[in-house]
């Protein structure tokens, strides 16, 4: 049990004493990407591989080990094996077979096999000089240009282990807070450093904490927001899976500095790893006295508990997810009073994400002007971005805000798959909008993107290529908010559901003069009179598609021409007879037998009896099929 910063020190002493002795003992150590991630690319069949394989040689001295997210989730699964003495070495997209030949010929054979490794292989640029060798990871574009604070552990430690963590300065910031400093001055350092809400809107976090701090004392409350909905997003779920002492600890220190003695993480049940390992270190917390009564003996109590959502985005907005805790249908309610003044149950309560959180630790212990000197101007420290979308490199990417969108794209995204053009990023999920191409070197932060028309949002960064309707893809995004719509307000409920009829008869050819008029001004309209943020912000895919791609909408609504060749109703399959080999292939796996011809007789598509399936375009050989 620790009771003091001494017995913390006492702690941890015991913990690096453990792994010095273990790494005497053992001349290995693999660590295996068990995120959901990983565990969905088959890391579990990997695990039991790497320890059967073991067995099977009869090496005893190797430590088989589970880590989180390591990032690169393009990759998966990936293992790292770490031999004292010798670089580490991290293997992607390994399976049983590959695994077993790794505990063969790196561990008991001692050659890495540089060709499956992640930094010793084909992942480094072609004029590296160390193609065939294992370099440092600093060498890998994926990991050159980021710097991770509040990834700052994940892929490195066993999340299910409080003394990896104390190993990393981990319950030291909440030492620090407890035992040297007062609630207010623990705000003024979270002022200090610049640090805004990574959950929405950005709003800076030390205020936010001080409108708490104000209020009478009392019962009051902190709840983190952990119920990541955006369609693509997975910075959230990654932390918590790979790090959920740090989250703990940054609420721990954000109840002290309001006075609230009672947290709530709030958790879609989707996420079943990230509960887990979350509920597992908050028990090994309280066991250890750094959660429950008399913190460090200081007076200071705080309890922690999880509560599961059932997956409505809507319960993202901070009073529905209050609503939900409460036990009511999650539904936004009106502003004044802000939570944190009257939240849940009508008491003062601060509501912050899971990055805001796991950036706090870091803050207290290495100090303000740390944090402030990296990011841009009114944007300080870094950003988790989640790299989805026609991108290479798929995966979490922490960057120091002011970084363009083209070096996190192209030199750590690693471009567009297949050699096609860049077209657009939607940042901020379903709340956010497009950014095109002309916009490649605009520095990332909270201001630049406001003045792009979108928002940072929780850090979903989803790429669009060349072959992107940008018309379908606003209509997916307002399908997608309009389904989650709580239906409290009028404007986000009728709204959003006449906005969708119009793109659904847009793409379907059937389009009307004044449309594209119509739907600007009922979005702007929404946005001015929903209740929420949520209804807010739904128009803003549909706004900002048409502020960068007109043209895009005025071809689907006049010409009746889908340029990307998406929306089915506007375009059709041919036949090019010159090209054709007549071979009879696409008529034999045309589904509704619409496609006729002979040997002698130019194969031609019966337009009217097709269903648009291009499953003729797929199997011609000759590229005698096109579609336009």
């Amino acid at each position: 049990m620790i009771k003091t910063l001494e017995d913390l020190k006492e702690f941890r002493k015991q913990q690096e004493e453990r792994l010095r002795q273990q790494e005497m003992e053992t001349q290995a150590k693999i660590l295996v990407g068990m995120g959901t991630c990983g565990i969905a690319a088959g890391a579990q069949d990997v695990y039991d591989a790497i320890c059967d394989e073991l067995k099977k040689r009869n090496i005893e001295d190797v430590v088989v080990a589970q880590t989180g997210c390591i990032g690169f989730c393009a990759q998966e699964p990936l293992a790292e094996v770490l031999i004292p003495g010798a670089p580490k070495v991290l293997y992607g997209h390994i399976d049983a077979e590959k695994a077993r030949e790794i505990v063969a010929q790196h561990i008991e054979g001692g050659k890495a096999i540089s060709q499956w490794a992640v930094n010793g292989g084909g992942l480094l640029p072609e004029d590296s000089q160390a193609k065939t060798e294992i370099v440092d990871y600093n060498e890998v574009p994926f990991f050159k240009h980021q710097v991770r604070i509040a990834l700052r552990n994940c892929g490195l430690i066993n999340p299910e282990s409080i003394g990896e963590y104390t190993m990393r300065d981990g319950y030291q910031s909440l030492a620090k807070v407890l035992t040297e400093m007062a609630p207010g001055e623990v705000i003024e350092e979270i002022k200090k450093s610049g640090l805004r809400g990574r959950g929405g809107g950005g709003f800076s976090t030390g205020m936010k904490w001080e409108f708490a701090y104000k209020q009478p004392k009392g019962q009051k409350y902190i709840v983190c927001n952990a119920d990541e909905g955006d369609p693509g997003a997975f910075m959230d779920r990654s932390i918590l899976e790979g790090d959920p002492h740090s989250v703990v600890e940054g609420m721990a220190i954000g109840a002290y500095a309001i006075g609230a003695n009672k947290g709530y993480v709030y958790c879609r049940a989707e996420y079943p790893i990230a509960v887990k390992r979350l509920n597992l270190a908050i028990s090994q917390a309280k066991e250890q006295g750094l959660l429950g009564k008399d913190i460090f003996g200081t007076g200071f109590d705080f309890d922690l508990e999880v509560r599961l959502g059932a997956g409505a985005f809507v319960c993202g907005e901070e009073t529905a997810l209050l609503a939900s805790i409460e036990g009511e249908r999650g539904e936004p309610r009106l502003r004044p009073p802000y939570p944190a003044v009257s939240g849940l149950w009508g008491k003062p309560t601060i509501i912050n994400n899971v990055e805001t959180f796991a950036n706090i630790a870091p803050i207290i212990y290495r100090g303000s002007d740390w944090f402030g000197s990296i990011g841009s101007d009114n944007s300080k420290g870094t950003k988790v971005f989640a790299l989805a979308g026609e991108i290479n490199n798929i995966g979490l990417a922490e960057i120091p805000m002011g970084t363009t969108l083209r070096e996190v794209i192209f030199d750590i995204g690693g471009g567009v798959p297949e050699g096609k053009r860049f077209k657009g990023a939607q940042t901020g999920g379903p709340s956010g909008g497009c950014i095109p191409a002309e916009f490649l070197d605009t520095p990332i932060d909270y201001d630049n993107l406001a003045k792009l028309g979108t928002i940072m949002g929780s850090g979903g960064l989803i790429i669009m290529a060349e072959d992107t309707c940008m018309v379908d893809l606003a209509r997916f995004f307002l399908d997608f908010t309009q389904e989650e719509s709580c239906g409290k307000c009028p404007p986000c409920r009728v709204g959003t559901t006449v906005m969708l009829d119009m793109l659904n008869r847009i793409v379907d050819g059937k389009g009307e003069e004044g449309d594209l008029e119509k739907l600007k001004e009922l979005g702007e309209n929404i946005k001015a009179a929903s209740l929420c943020g949520l209804g807010q912000t739904a128009p803003n895919p549909v706004l900002s598609t048409m502020r960068y791609f007109r043209e895009e909408y005025e071809e689907h609504v006049h010409d009746k021409k889908c340029r990307a060749g998406v929306c089915a109703a506007l375009f059709q399959y041919y036949i090019i007879a010159e090209k054709c080999k007549r071979c009879g292939i696409c008529a034999k796996v045309c589904p509704v037998q619409c496609i006729s011809g002979d040997r002698q007789t130019p194969y031609v598509i019966d337009q009217d009896r097709c269903i648009k399936c291009g499953a003729c375009m797929d199997a011609c050989r000759f590229d005698s099929i096109i579609k336009r």
